[in-house]
């Protein structure tokens, strides 16, 4: 069986990351750690070996001290069953396999050890998406991929039961940032390396007046308070426990022993049955 071919250029990615590395921007990444703190704060459980899985090491080595900081490859450098505590840190939703990042996060586990992932979702930059999108079909006439195509947040949660995690969640926060322009926009997400590298891209140098059109797009269908833009990012976030007997387990269908009409102090009626 011929394997699909892959949707994000991997040695474009690792470049664009390297020069971002000379002067880099963690916005996103410390929006991240402040929640994956908050959440772990929240669990009643000390984690002694922690692992974490990012492309940017500095912002989370401080987070968690004493954690080991891998890179984001396609084999992960995680021995099985050696951490408690497995954070895949904004790095997932590059991955041409997400399901196979998350099954050796899940083997790097030991039994009810937490797996904790942050991500960017299908909301994440629409305002550029479709700004260049405009520009592009009323300056080359025709379209192209420019902006990665993100998981929605439904999909992406059912990715942890496809791995094998039990009690998954998975939730989104929304947030929008301001900045001078779509220019400014695009500069902040080279110097995050966040910029596009889909394997289908289109590597010719774009026309004059491109960049300028999509820009104007963007500023009149965009706008923020002073003159600026908005932007959205869509941080999700997901959680998965490796299975472990100890765990808590639902309960089999037909087998709950309290009516929730009883519970809810109302009456109860049978398909069809309208009340008087």
């Amino acid at each position: 069986m011929t394997a699909p071919p892959p949707l994000f250029d991997r040695k474009a990615l690792a470049q664009r990351r390297r020069r971002a590395a000379a002067d880099p921007a963690h916005f996103l990444n410390d929006i991240a750690i402040a929640e994956i703190k908050e959440r772990l704060a929240e669990v009643n459980k000390t984690f002694t070996a922690p692992a974490v899985v990012s492309a940017v090491s500095a912002p989370w080595r401080d987070a968690l001290p004493g954690a080991r900081i891998v890179g984001d490859d396609e084999v992960l450098d995680l021995a099985p069953g050696a951490h408690d505590l497995v954070v895949h840190a904004m790095a997932l939703h590059w991955a041409n396999d997400p399901v196979g990042q998350l099954v050796q996060c899940r083997r790097a586990l030991k039994p009810d050890g937490l797996c904790l992932v942050a991500l960017l979702g299908g909301q994440t930059l629409h305002e550029l998406r479709i700004s260049l999108a405009e520009a592009e079909a009323h300056v080359m006439g025709g379209l192209s991929p420019r902006v990665a195509p993100m998981g929605e947040i439904r999909d992406l949660g059912a990715l942890l039961q496809r791995a094998g995690l039990a009690l998954p969640v998975a939730d989104a926060q929304p947030m929008t940032v301001s900045h001078g322009s779509m220019l400014d926009l695009m500069r902040d997400l080279r110097a995050m390396g966040e910029t596009n590298v889909l394997a289908a891209r289109d590597r010719r140098t774009p026309p004059r007046g491109f960049f300028a059109e999509a820009a104007q797009h963007y500023a009149t269908n965009f706008p923020a308070e002073g003159g600026r833009v908005r932007a959205t990012f869509e941080m999700i976030y997901l959680t998965g426990w490796a299975p472990a007997e100890t765990q808590q387990k639902p309960l089999r269908p037909g087998s709950a022993t309290q009516r929730l009409a009883d519970f809810l102090g109302t009456d109860e009626y049978s398909a069809g049955e309208r009340p008087d």
